[in-house]
């Protein structure tokens, strides 16, 4: 049997929400979920893995063509049905620029809805089944900022190619404000690139490999990893090598794990593989932002330290930007 087609609605008229979820239940048997707050989408898309996306133009907050952008982060390739009371012509010139897949005015037709949302849905599922499996991605840092800048190029390039990414910081570090003040600014870093945030309650120098082991292990159960980023053994700060050792042991059934570059490592960081990050470099400026939002900054958030560095490393690799890696262990 043919699992029902899953489709997101974003619609603030509640009406128009109701008879366009009662007409996909009933004539498809789908399985519908209506939103009147689009900017509850991105994160109900990840969590509800839809067909489909139905979004109006003009609702509260973000808009309808907005919100496209924001789905695609979330899940690439997911199409998008565009619906509206303004049946104009420079609106659907809009919509569809906007790289939505197709544009229907108010009021829908009933059968030429059904036919629209089968016709995308049912591409969507076989270009999927088509499509070789995803990686899956937890990148792991003992503070804040460790992880962006490490890789926060090549995990946007990961969400540019669909795969899911959790970032797993251990602890809240020195960030003014605690823990609270932690989880704000390393959710802000997450949401550039839609990635989700786990955050532990662990002080700076304070993280020990055996609870590190318990709190990784929890981790990987919970995201089932194919592809693990975390700290160097080669490293002055205490944390950082305790987050090595743990990772080494919690992720002996993870195919590929390699490590990255952290803001104290040392000469003896000895990468072998270095990722073109280009296009994707305004991605980590943006993430390494959200953990510098006023003030002074240290030299490794400030944007031409981090470009430089990049730079530098290209040297290595091919293109213009590169983020060097060791490679523990890698799956074929």
């Amino acid at each position: 049997m043919t699992e029902p087609y899953r489709i997101i609605i974003a619609e603030d008229d509640l009406d128009v929400a109701l008879y366009t979820k009662t007409i996909l239940e009933k004539k498809l048997g789908a399985v519908v979920q209506t939103y009147p707050d689009a900017t509850q989408v991105p994160h109900a898309i990840r969590e509800f893995q839809p067909d489909l996306l139905i979004t109006d133009i003009e609702m509260p907050g973000i808009s309808g063509l907005e919100l496209i952008d924001l789905a695609r982060k979330a899940s690439a390739g997911l199409p998008v049905l565009v619906i509206t009371a303004h049946a104009s012509v420079d609106y659907a010139v809009t919509a569809l620029r906007s790289k939505a897949n197709e544009f229907l005015a108010k009021p829908i037709d009933s059968a030429v809805l059904v036919q629209r949302v089968t016709e995308l849905a049912s591409a969507y599922r076989t270009a999927q089944s088509n499509t070789p499996e995803k990686a899956v991605v937890l990148a792991i840092g003992a503070h804040p900022n460790d992880v962006e800048v490490g890789v926060g190029g090549i995990l946007a390039a990961h969400r540019d190619a669909g795969n899911p990414v959790t970032t797993l910081v251990l602890s809240r570090g020195t960030i003014d404000g605690g823990v609270r003040e932690a989880w704000n600014r390393a959710l802000a870093a997450a949401n550039v690139i839609g990635a989700t945030l786990v955050l532990e309650d662990v002080a700076e120098y304070d993280i020990q490999a055996d609870t590190a082991v318990e709190i990784i292990r929890r981790t990987v159960s919970d995201v089932k990893p194919t592809i693990v980023y975390s700290h160097s053994i080669n490293d002055r700060h205490k944390d950082h090598r305790a987050v090595f050792d743990a990772t080494m042991l919690a992720t002996s059934n993870v195919p590929t794990v390699v490590c990255y570059q952290g803001t104290t490592s040392t000469t003896d960081f000895n990468p072998n593989r270095f990722v073109t990050i280009d296009g994707r470099t305004d991605a980590k400026l943006a993430m390494l932002e959200s953990f510098a939002p006023e003030g002074e900054r240290p030299a490794f958030l400030q944007p031409d330290f981090v470009l430089s560095t990049a730079r530098y490393w290209s040297r290595f690799g091919q293109g213009l930007y590169c983020e060097p890696l060791e490679i523990v262990r890698e799956s074929l």
